[in-house]
């Protein structure tokens, strides 16, 4: 299967070609990559899409291996049988999670600009937005760990003795 990473801002479409496809079901799709060009904060990470939420929860490691947060994107899918393409459309809202229990959202300012340039339809905006809210929901009653444990049964196979 190949996957890309579709963005509106900047308007991109990038084949992951270097991601490595750990685990897929009908609910959801579980990779291992490097960052696509060297970069000083993040190294390596894991990333969980979730098909059903309409989220990609990753894990986000330095180069010494150590965890620098958790990142989740909003997104949408759109997966194409007869080329086995995954095509993942960031919907701009983020949300970090710091390994101090910190919850920063981002980019909701670029969901509306994209709005305001036509970039995408008031019903996309409002499918991000009602992701958004059902992902900090789970993030503040204490339930992000249904997201974040399929990417932590691959950590500890890989390193079972940490």
């Amino acid at each position: 299967m190949d996957i890309y990473r579709k963005r509106m801002i900047p308007d991109e479409c990038i084949l992951l070609k270097d991601d490595e496809i750990l685990e897929i079901t009908d609910d959801f799709l579980i990779t291992r990559w490097k960052t696509l060009k060297p970069r000083r904060d993040f190294h390596h990470g894991y990333s969980c899409y979730y098909f059903k939420y309409g989220c990609k929860v990753s894990k986000f490691y330095r180069e010494d291996n150590t965890l620098l947060y958790w990142y989740c994107d909003i997104v949408d899918y759109d997966y194409r049988k007869e080329t086995d393409t995954l095509v993942v459309t960031d919907l701009l809202a983020d949300v970090i999670i710091y390994p101090d229990g910190y919850v920063k959202v981002l980019d909701i300012n670029e969901l509306a600009i994209a709005l305001e340039k036509k970039l995408c339809s008031p019903e996309l905006v409002t499918q991000a937005l009602r992701r958004l809210d059902t992902l900090l929901n789970m993030i503040y009653d204490d339930k992000f760990e249904v997201l974040n444990q399929r990417i932590e049964k691959w950590v500890e196979e890989k390193t079972p003795n940490a």
